[in-house]
């Protein structure tokens, strides 16, 4: 499976301007990749000081995700600042290239405004996509490995993680994705931001695709905005689950949401 990573600058709450850097970045894409990455709240920022930027599923954003899948020919994976009712969702999707979309709020909110004006999900979203298992998850949920941990129940072999994670603590991204890709046998797939928020705190991406031993199959240079892909080769990871079943072996354990 072809995969590919947008790492971008963000314009934060500059929804027009960012889907059309965005849109600029995926169309070298278009007829070459299956699946195509992009940073959390990728038309908006991680803004979560202004709700008011949250749409609904028939809003702009969801409508131009949907037309680069088709056009493109690749399924896409993000979040979105969403709105349903009175409430507010750092909405995590899958697209499908024929517009199908499966979606799942985020789970662990950030400390701060984040906390303070969106709802938490309670549902782990898992696509099956060219008979592959793809696990999503957002930013902050990096940090609490059971939520995002593979098991018999709900077994994946990507793991993604979609982000707008700072530079200041970028070491802990680094080393997290690492520990991810291995304790799960998994490939991990990791698209962050680059720039400034609105919090003014600096994004210096890291983004990459690492392979089911930690090793890094694809990276970025400090704050580069380019769209890169790599070819995943599915057989090797059954082979290493196979010969070093460690997945057998894993704890049974129930999550309470």
């Amino acid at each position: 499976m072809r995969v590919s990573i947008v790492q971008n600058e963000i314009k934060w709450g500059i929804r027009d301007q960012n889907l059309h850097s965005f849109g600029t970045l995926l169309k070298q894409l278009y007829n070459q990749t299956d699946l195509v990455v992009l940073p959390e709240m990728f038309s908006t920022g991680f803004a979560v000081d202004n709700p008011k930027l949250a749409e609904s599923e028939k809003g702009k954003t969801f409508v131009k995700v949907k037309q680069w899948a088709k056009e493109g020919n690749f399924a896409i994976v993000s979040s979105i600042m969403t709105k349903e009712g009175d409430k507010y969702f750092n909405r995590s999707f899958f697209c499908y290239p024929d517009g199908t979309l499966l979606t799942a709020d985020k789970r662990h909110l950030f400390i701060g405004d984040e906390k303070r004006h969106f709802t938490h999900g309670n549902k782990m979203l898992i696509a099956n996509y060219k008979e592959v298992n793809i696990r999503v998850l957002v930013c902050y949920d990096l940090r609490f490995p059971v939520w995002g941990r593979y098991t018999k129940e709900n077994p994946y072999d990507i793991l993604i993680y979609t982000a707008n994670w700072p530079k200041d603590r970028i070491d802990v991204w680094d080393t997290l994705l690492k520990a991810r890709a291995i304790e799960n046998q998994a490939f991990v797939c990791a698209a962050n931001a680059v720039g400034r928020d609105s919090y003014k705190v600096y994004h210096n991406g890291h983004s990459c695709v690492l392979g089911v031993r930690g090793e890094v199959l694809l990276s970025f240079e400090e704050d580069q905005i380019s769209a890169k892909t790599v070819e995943l080769d599915l057989d090797f990871q059954k082979k290493i689950r196979e010969r070093f079943p460690i997945l057998n072996d894993i704890d049974e354990f129930y999550i309470n949401c």
